[in-house]
């Protein structure tokens, strides 16, 4: 595969993993309650604020994810795991909502800060432990390819949140008009399409994970080893 086969490549498959996680429409009711006694003026200028914090923080995680998974010795199957866990659980959420949903306490907590750019439109509103977990999953498949092709992958996935930060800005800048065009049943239905959507990506890195470990030629000798010294023992 050629670098700009594999620019596009990446690019296009971070999105997919990544936009459906960060969900702006599913912040869309956030935004009307926490900003709606905000004037238009300052309203737009938190939501362009929170985006910029959403895109510092995954472009951060996808820095440092390498690093974080070293020093704490996370194998790229381990993390793929891992985040198709985190990822199947919040897609379960949104399938399946509890009564009180995280929207609802997190618009409340907006009630008690004027400042509600970072908390919680950009973290936990836009990006969370669900996406951390996927842009170092991303991260760390990006720092384990060969030469030029690394820095190609981080510049695909990096492509990918600099998108999602504009589209979430795009969708959450019109989120008035979001919420009359969709209504209250389409926000629900959105919602739900999501959360299957996110579930699916969940499922399909926990596949991924474990297909990595059953190829490893270490964990074959590994469990061997451990077989034998059991029967030793």
């Amino acid at each position: 595969m050629n670098w700009l086969g594999l620019y596009f490549s990446s690019l296009l498959a971070a999105l997919l993993a990544i936009l459906p996680i960060v969900n702006p429409f599913g912040a869309v009711p956030l935004v009307m309650s926490a900003s709606g006694h905000l004037p238009e003026q300052e309203r737009l200028r938190q939501i362009r604020r929170a985006c910029v914090y959403t895109f510092f923080l995954m472009s951060g995680f996808l820095v440092a994810g390498g690093l974080i998974m070293n020093f704490f010795g996370i194998s790229l199957p381990g993390m793929r795991i891992a985040g198709g866990l985190i990822v199947a659980f919040l897609g379960f959420q949104m399938l399946f909502p509890n009564p009180i949903s995280d929207k609802e306490a997190m618009t409340k907590a907006a009630g008690e800060s004027y400042d509600i750019a970072f908390t919680p439109l950009a973290m936990p509103g836009l990006s969370g432990p669900g996406t951390f977990a996927v842009v170092m999953s991303l991260s760390s498949q990006a720092a384990a390819r060969k030469g030029y092709l690394s820095i190609v992958d981080f510049m695909g996935v990096l492509t990918a949140i600099l998108l999602t930060a504009l589209l979430s800005w795009f969708v959450l800048r019109g989120a008035e008009r979001v919420n009359r065009l969709l209504g209250a049943t389409g926000m629900v239905a959105l919602t739900r399409l999501t959360g299957f959507l996110m579930i699916s990506i969940g499922v399909q890195f926990l596949i991924h994970g474990t297909t990595m470990i059953l190829h490893d030629p270490a964990f074959w000798s590994g469990l061997a080893e451990a077989l034998r010294a059991g029967k030793e023992g």
